[in-house]
């Protein structure tokens, strides 16, 4: 089984190297957060403070969303997997060695990864801490003082939810009969899991809870930052929420991207196409819509705190410095994972555009098809960023008597959406190039 688990791999570098970017960033990342957590219990008085805030808070949100990022990537990869499993038991595997090899393999991807990444995390962690105590946010007094418990931590974490969703993706692909399986892999999966719908409307859920609260309650508060520590997770929560349902929402948001475009050829067929593959293109969906909603929610009520409270607070240097750190990780990580996303799901479909080719389609015509393909999923997932992100701006904006739509700042929606667009089509040509130089040696 291991042997054919190493064999397996060679013949898809690529899922390979989209699984293992994913652990060792998500490593990376968690465990250079966590160095500065557990550096904090050798510090003393707001030192001790700023530590725990940094490493706890802002490495916590990121952890949410490295783990989410790791756990859709792993399932993408192994349920682009579908037809080569429903093959696999037509000629005798049961069920279970199906699932053993999808284990082995993502297990040694990960377990390499998560290594190289705590190896990472443990000089980038020093690094990290340097800079802080450089800008002033820890006193020179303090010093470093994290070991191998931090960054181990950190890869053990990533480890488990990459084999959790492995589990997950490989039980859904080997459940019904073997030539059902192998017939129905390349159109839309089933419906999704319960457990994934009641998750997402609990982050939803959850995300609109404090909103509400931060407009009913911390808006009237003495302390000036109450509202943005009510307010400033919800845009990330529900846009968190909004992509674990990626699939269904992909399936509903081309609909009127099919209506809008009109008689256009073009984008009916990646309208078509899109919602036909919103279980592979999800992967590349939920990065997009978490990295609107992190960017347009964080950076919009950044804006209105410095406008409504220009004096500030002994506080507000590093409020704002966590701020921004977040929206710099969060984009930072999503914008890896757009790229990855579309270089796994262009890998799998490199028989299909093939096939295009084929039938006499042009290779301006074939990436034209996948351009507009992300073009659809773009516009779905700056719409729903966007939406996410109205539940941080407009209770923020309300609290500091803004009222619903802020006095100053609008540029930044645009700005961001632009890019994001920008950074899905471009990532689509790219990908779509690189598969079509492979093919045609």
């Amino acid at each position: 089984m291991n042997a054919l688990a190493l064999r397996s791999l060679r013949h898809r570098p690529r899922a390979a190297v989209a699984t293992f970017l994913a652990v060792l960033l998500g490593t990376l990342l968690i465990g250079s957060f966590a160095t500065l957590a557990e550096s904090s219990g050798a510090a003393s008085g707001t030192d001790a403070d700023t530590l725990v805030i940094l490493g706890a808070v802002v490495g916590g949100w990121g952890a949410v969303i490295v783990l989410f990022s790791v756990a859709s990537t792993v399932g993408i990869t192994t349920t682009q997997r579908a037809t080569e499993i429903g093959l696999l038991r037509t000629i005798g595997a049961t069920p279970r060695q199906a699932r053993r090899l999808i284990a082995r393999e993502t297990g040694a991807i990960a377990v390499t990864a998560a290594v190289a990444g705590a190896l990472l995390a443990s000089v980038t962690g020093r690094a990290l801490f340097a800079m802080i105590r450089s800008g002033g946010l820890v006193s020179e007094r303090t010093e470093y003082d994290a070991g191998p418990a931090a960054v181990g931590g950190a890869a053990l974490l990533v480890l488990v939810v990459s084999a959790l969703a492995a589990s997950v993706a490989a039980r859904r692909a080997t459940r019904g009969p073997a030539g059902v399986v192998a017939r129905e892999s390349g159109g839309e999966q089933g419906r999704m899991r319960w457990w994934r719908v009641a998750v997402a409307l609990l982050l939803i859920g959850y995300g609109i809870a404090m909103a509400v609260i931060t407009i009913t309650v911390t808006a009237h508060d003495a302390d000036p930052y109450a509202a943005m520590s009510t307010s400033g997770s919800s845009s990330i929560l529900v846009g968190v929420g909004m992509a674990v349902l990626a699939p269904v929402l992909l399936r509903w948001g081309a609909g009127p991207v099919r209506l809008l475009a009109g008689t256009s050829a073009t984008a009916h067929l990646a309208s078509y196409n899109t919602a036909r593959r919103a279980h592979l293109l999800a992967g590349v969906l939920a990065p997009v819509v978490v990295l609107t909603s992190a960017a347009v929610g964080t950076l919009m009520l950044v804006d209105i705190d410095q406008r409504t409270l220009p004096g500030g607070t002994a506080d507000s240097d590093t409020i704002n410095l966590l701020n921004n750190v977040v929206v710099g990780m969060v984009s930072l990580f999503a914008a890896i994972m757009v790229v990855n996303a579309f270089s796994a799901t262009i890998a799998h479909r490199r028989e299909e555009l093939h096939r295009l080719r084929l039938l006499g389609a042009t290779p301006r015509q074939v990436r034209g098809s996948v351009v507009a393909e992300a073009g659809v999923v773009a516009v779905v997932g700056v719409v729903l960023g966007t939406v996410a992100a109205l539940t941080t701006v407009v209770p923020f904006a309300v609290a500091r008597h803004e009222g619903v739509v802020p006095d100053g700042g609008l540029w930044l929606a645009p700005v961001v959406v632009a890019a994001v667009v920008a950074l899905t089509i471009g990532s689509a040509r790219g990908a779509v190039r690189s598969a079509a130089r492979e093919t045609a040696r």
